[in-house]
């Protein structure tokens, strides 16, 4: 496994549409293991191929449980072609952060509970329900593969924040919690 490049906002493959996986081969599923050690190292809770400069329709997410609220589950997941078929209630809390946008965090109004259709590394249809935490990162992820970045998404520009990264260039603990 390998530790990925992470490109920044600015680079134009962020906002291009990632293409549909159609078969599971060595490739794909080296490109889902380097992802997840990336977003691990990076540190983050989310990371989409177009994020590593690779265009395909391949996500990665790593929450813990009660990673922001005590007694919400978790979720470990890396999933192909990932879409949502059904997203309800509204959230806005905690800000979020994104890997390719760093040290800035803003409000973004999600879906509180999502269903996403996706495939699995089997390349088997999959189903997830999803809610809080789980269902945030499901959706920032899923908004990187149709070129969307959080700060688009965005209402009030007034909430965008700049964190600034602590003197070893490591993120500071808040940043940490909310990155994407």
């Amino acid at each position: 496994m390998a530790i990925l490049n992470i490109i920044v906002e600015g680079d134009p493959r962020l906002r291009q549409k990632a293409l549909k996986i159609k078969r599971v081969d060595a490739g794909v599923r080296r490109l889902a293991e380097d992802m997840y050690e990336t977003m691990i190292a990076a540190p983050g809770i989310g990371l989409a191929a177009p994020q590593v400069g690779v265009l395909l329709r391949l996500i990665t997410i790593d929450v813990p449980d009660d990673y922001f609220e005590e007694g919400a589950p978790g979720a470990s997941l890396t999933l192909i072609n990932p879409e949502i078929v059904k997203a309800t209630g509204t959230q806005i809390e905690p800000a979020e952060g994104c890997l390719s946008i760093p040290h800035w965090i803003g409000d973004v109004p999600r879906a509180e509970r999502v269903v996403v259709k996706a495939r699995d590394l089997d390349f088997r249809e999959v189903r997830i329900r999803a809610e809080g935490m789980v269902a945030r990162a499901l959706q920032h992820e899923i908004d990187h593969l149709d070129g969307v970045l959080f700060t688009d998404r965005v209402v009030d520009k007034s909430t965008l924040k700049y964190l600034p990264p602590k003197p070893d260039g490591r993120p500071s603990a808040k940043e940490k919690v909310l990155a994407e």
